[in-house]
């Protein structure tokens, strides 16, 4: 009786492959049939009751899930964009410096080496009301003579986490797009001082549709953790006031895990990776526009 050989290149990938199975693959399928079930965490027997599309639907019609896919929108619209300005201003600036520009790239790489839990737990206490480092200094100028609520009031509480969100990633924008404006040829930039264009007009029409593939990069990778964000928001303000700031993923977990409807979380979860999915397709979409711009094919 032959025995089964395998090539040595699946040989060597096996362990790899199975890993894989174990951490990713599982985990998906089981999750994906839960979906399909009434699964409670309380109730293990529920997880081989079938309901078909039932979770999806109540999902869609869920007034709660659209309201934390609208905040979670709003978060990643004004979040993305703030971080693209504020990236590529200090891209700009840091290219521009002659010494100590090794420095001020490490610097400003800091931020997003923090764990987001840390920034939450940080930023949580620079917004308290009482002793919290933004209303202690406020009243110390003079600007405000009582506490304000930054984390309790809805509008002043989303605003926290958008800065928070901000501060810890723009340095993703600044460090690809610098990576841009070392990567841009110098003989556009020069043909365009030639022609008398102004230093405004050759950054619009020049240097800026070089950047825009390192741009779209960004926004991709950026969007991927902003639709996903979970730990800033949890530690900051657990989705409240009232469910003010109550995003995608903070409502899967707390109907997974403090309801214990795992079926209903994993539906509404696989509804969040797919509109996921959709702004990742949107800024490939928008990369490749960019790129074909410049030539540089697809």
């Amino acid at each position: 009786m032959s025995r089964l050989k395998l090539p040595p290149w699946l040989v060597l990938l096996l362990p790899a492959i199975i890993i894989l199975m174990a951490v990713v693959l599982v985990p998906l399928v089981l999750s994906f049939y839960s979906s399909f079930t009434a699964y409670q965490l309380t109730r293990p027997d529920s997880l081989t009751k079938w309901i078909g599309t039932f979770n999806y639907r109540k999902a869609a019609g869920d007034a709660n899930f659209w309201w934390a896919f609208g905040r979670t929108v709003l978060l990643l619209t004004i979040a993305l964009n703030l971080e693209m300005l504020l990236g590529l201003g200090l891209a700009v600036m840091v290219s521009k410096v002659t010494t100590g520009q090794r420095l001020l790239r490490t610097a400003m790489m800091f931020p997003m080496m923090f764990s987001p839990v840390l920034v939450g737990f940080q930023f949580k206490f620079i917004f308290n009301d009482n002793v919290g480092l933004v209303n202690n200094a406020l009243q110390s100028l003079g600007l405000t003579d009582v506490a304000i609520p930054w984390l309790v009031d809805g509008h002043l509480a989303m605003f926290s986490i958008i800065f928070a969100e901000i501060w810890t990633s723009t340095s993703v924008f600044a460090i690809l797009i610098l990576a841009g404006l070392y990567a841009i040829p110098q003989d556009p930039v020069e043909a365009a001082k030639v022609d008398g264009c102004t230093p405004w007009q050759s950054f619009r029409f020049v240097t800026l549709p070089f950047l825009m593939p390192f741009i779209y990069i960004a926004m991709a990778i950026r969007s991927l953790d902003v639709a996903r964000a979970y730990d800033i928001v949890q530690i900051m303000t657990n989705g409240g006031p009232a469910r003010r700031t109550e995003l995608l993923w903070t409502l899967i977990g707390r109907t997974a895990y403090v309801d214990a409807r795992m079926g209903y979380a994993n539906a509404m979860g696989y509804i969040a990776i797919l509109l996921s999915i959709f702004f990742t397709i949107y800024f490939f979409r928008k990369l490749t526009a960019a790129r074909s711009e410049l030539g540089m094919g697809v």
